[in-house]
């Protein structure tokens, strides 16, 4: 019965798009723009096959006059696993992998912590977060921005232990989409970058698409990426503009740092729509790949939304090979949202209309990307117009200021204890397995923490409470951490954890899996 239910449920029955674009779309795009404070955005859409729209808003960088057009590239975040996905797709294809092949058949180092679970991953499993890690577990490897290669990466996921048991469940990661790219190149001979430029990008048409990170900073039309700081929550304060170095290692690539243009969203979406053809002919990856990489995987735990956007709950929802598919009033949306330092995007498709559009925006806002990305879903679907962009704003305003008021409270009313040794026994070099080593420097004005492998992740430590000291780092994009030590019988540091401070810190920033213990002499 549920089989059943389930097979009818994805039954594509191909339907006329029910509208062409709204009526004054570009003017409602440029005053939520403007009502955010986002500097600029690209949209593409195409109906039926064809591209109805692919434009870009505002400006590439605030306070600069160039404009976003449709070939302004922009950093698509984790819309890129499905691009990831399709590159392993083409493998399928051409018979070098299978989706069901065990990944250490093909990636002989691979490893993860528990040996039956190296031995029984498969390529499939890489890619639909359900592997028993934690939520984000590992991202700190690149977030902010790690110094360790590919294959470093890798290779350190063996020391990352699980949450849950292997696919008992779903939790978001990247770091398997690293392994992905490492497989890539293990299987292909090319690396990741090249093979998804050949055997993607090129045969889709998409000509100004690239996964090379390097290559993103020197184009001349390229969109600065924009984010909120100095508030008590990251992402409540002034705007500014980030640079290079604000931004995800080249590691992080297959997982999400890929740069495009509303014009190359425009040539993915019809790809995707066409069940893997692109626009001029050219077949990118066969029918049957196309069908496996929309087919739900992993269902995914269903929380209802609060008001003000409570009727975006889905009562389906579940990853498939790069791809979220869920329901919405009975249709089937297949999609994927990414966001990245200072950009954010998302991707829609609404396959039985023949519909799909891509949003990008160089600023972290909420009111464009998702309330625009609503909006254009009621309008193909016939429904009511609602003001989603006022929706979205008014819910990201409870939520930071529920997590302002819990983060004022717990700084401003710490238990005046502590700490329990005079500061400079707090510091040495503790090295947690999976990460690396941090640093811990004594001076005059009290204690410091450098996290080694990853740049410019230092700071001091501000004493809270009992042996918990807050990390408030340099950089304003790092999220501040609690860091706890634990002593041992002989009053020494025998452990090192950690948490952020803001309760809705982004995931990435996975300071809870982190158990420092001190370097051993050697």
């Amino acid at each position: 019965m549920k089989f059943t239910l389930v097979a009818a449920f994805f039954v594509v029955v191909p339907l006329p798009a029910l509208a062409a674009l709204p009526k004054g779309f570009d003017a409602r795009v440029t005053h939520v723009m403007r009502a955010s404070g986002t500097p600029g955005m690209a949209i593409a859409i195409v109906e039926g096959g064809k591209v109805t729209l692919a434009k870009g808003y505002g400006v590439r960088r605030q306070g600069a006059p160039e404009r976003v057009d449709a070939e302004t590239a922009f950093l698509i975040g984790s819309t890129a696993k499905a691009m990831t996905a399709a590159a392993l797709a083409t493998l399928v294809d051409a018979g070098k992998i299978g989706w069901d092949d065990r990944v250490v058949d093909h990636l002989p180092g691979f490893q993860m912590y528990d040996a039956w679970v190296t031995r029984e991953m498969t390529v499939r499993d890489l890619l639909v977060h359900r592997s028993g890690l934690g939520l984000g577990a590992g991202d700190l490897l690149y977030v902010p921005r790690g110094s360790y290669s590919r294959a470093e990466i890798v290779r350190r996921l063996r020391y990352l232990a699980p949450a849950t048991s292997f696919r008992s469940g779903y939790a978001y990661d990247n770091i398997l989409y690293t392994v992905a790219g490492q497989l890539i190149e293990a299987v292909s001979g090319q690396t990741w970058e090249d093979y998804v430029g050949a055997h993607v990008f090129a045969p889709a048409g998409m000509a100004g698409a690239t996964g090379e990170l390097a290559r993103y900073w020197t184009m001349p039309n390229r969109a600065l990426p924009h984010a909120r700081f100095g508030g008590v929550v990251r992402g409540t304060g002034a705007m500014r503009v980030l640079e290079e170095h604000d931004q995800l290692p080249q590691a992080a690539a297959p997982a999400g740092l890929i740069a495009a243009s509303a014009t190359d969203m425009a040539r993915w979406l019809q790809v995707q729509l066409s069940g893997g053809v692109a626009a001029g002919g050219t077949r990118v990856f066969s029918a049957g790949a196309a069908q496996e990489m929309w087919t739900p995987v992993t269902p995914i735990p269903i929380a209802p939304f609060p008001e003000p956007v409570a009727a975006t709950t889905p009562t389906f929802d579940a990853y498939a090979l790069g791809w979220e598919v869920r329901d919405y009033h009975g249709e089937r949306i297949v999609w994927h949202a990414g966001g990245l330092f200072g950009m954010t995007s998302v991707v829609v498709l609404i396959p039985a209309r023949q519909v799909g559009f891509a949003i990008e925006l160089n600023s972290e806002e909420a009111a464009p990307r998702h309330g625009l990305m609503w909006e254009l879903i009621d309008h193909y679907l016939g429904r009511t117009p609602q003001d989603w962009p006022t929706r979205f704003t008014r819910y990201r305003a409870q939520r930071i200021a529920a997590a302002e008021a819990v983060v004022t409270a717990k700084v401003a009313a710490p238990a005046k204890v502590g700490p329990s040794l005079p500061l400079p026994r707090y510091a040495g070099r503790y090295v947690d397995r999976w990460y690396g080593p941090i640093e811990i420097g004594s001076d005059a004005s009290g204690l410091t923490a450098r996290f080694v492998p990853t740049p410019r992740m230092a700071g001091r430590l501000d004493h809270y409470q009992y042996d918990t000291f807050i990390a408030r780092f340099n950089d304003p994009a790092i999220e501040p951490a609690y860091l706890t030590f634990a002593l041992d019988a002989g009053g020494r540091v025998a452990r090192i954890t950690a948490r952020p401070v803001s309760p809705i810190a982004d995931f990435s920033f996975d300071y809870a899996d982190l158990l420092f213990e001190p370097e051993p002499a050697k």
